[in-house]
């Protein structure tokens, strides 16, 4: 008895691979493994193990173990800035925009503990790989040119008073947020803090939001005259 005709199997072609999804999968792998481990520490082998590459495919998009460190390093600025960018602080009044700064760069941080050791990474390699980085020096200017306008707003509307310089100000914003990450583990040890506390995070938050809003009001010289009298005492 004859057989039954039967229907060909389709032909299955092979997927050809994302080359923007395999790149990004490369660098969100690679920017947990150099905060865990520091570029010295970091596996390339384990990189290309973790996205099902190889390391010959790691360097055909990178170049080599510090490029592709480097591309993190921009990666995880570009994050933060892009989102700042995000905040329409220019459609706040001068005092509503600082303070929703200092609580996004608070809560950012916070949540991107990664962040935080990455930038602490390469400060210890004196910022050798940052400095050669045009990007990463570009994605910094519109939160300085943000805060210079908010500046001037405030000045010009007679709400803040003490004279800031941009950068200065983006620089004690970040050491309020930053400190508190960076250290979380030695300071809580030392003083029996829990910082991931969601009482003490929060009075932090506020801490830090009054500091800067303050400094610019001028609030400082008004207690000044305290700590005078405080160190006389002492």
């Amino acid at each position: 008895m004859p057989r039954a005709p039967t229907t060909p199997e389709p032909v299955r072609r092979a997927r050809k691979p994302d080359p923007v999804a395999t790149r990004d999968n490369i660098l969100s792998v690679a920017r947990r493994e150099f905060a865990t481990h520091g570029l010295s520490g970091a596996r390339v082998d384990a990189i290309a193990a973790l996205t099902h590459t190889t390391k010959r495919m790691i360097y055909y998009y990178f170049g080599s173990k510090e490029g592709l460190y480097l591309a993190v390093l921009e990666q995880a600025y570009g994050d933060i800035r892009a989102i700042e960018q995000t905040l329409d602080l220019q459609n706040l009044s001068p005092m509503e925009a600082i303070r929703r700064l200092v609580e996004f760069t608070f809560e950012y941080q916070d949540a991107h503990p990664d962040f935080v050791r990455l930038v602490s990474i390469e400060n210890i390699h004196h910022a050798r790989y940052l400095a050669t980085s045009e990007k990463i020096r570009s994605l910094n200017v519109p939160v300085i040119e943000s805060l210079a306008s908010i500046l001037a707003r405030g000045r010009a509307e007679g709400v803040f008073h003490t004279a800031a310089d941009p950068v200065d100000l983006h620089l004690l914003i970040s050491a309020l947020c930053f400190f508190r990450v960076s250290n979380r583990y030695t300071f809580g040890a030392l003083f029996d803090r829990d910082l991931s506390d969601p009482v003490l995070r929060a009075r932090h938050r506020q801490l830090a939001a009054d500091a800067i809003v303050g400094l610019l009001r001028g609030d400082a010289a008004e207690i000044s005259p305290v700590r005078s009298g405080a160190r006389r005492q002492g």
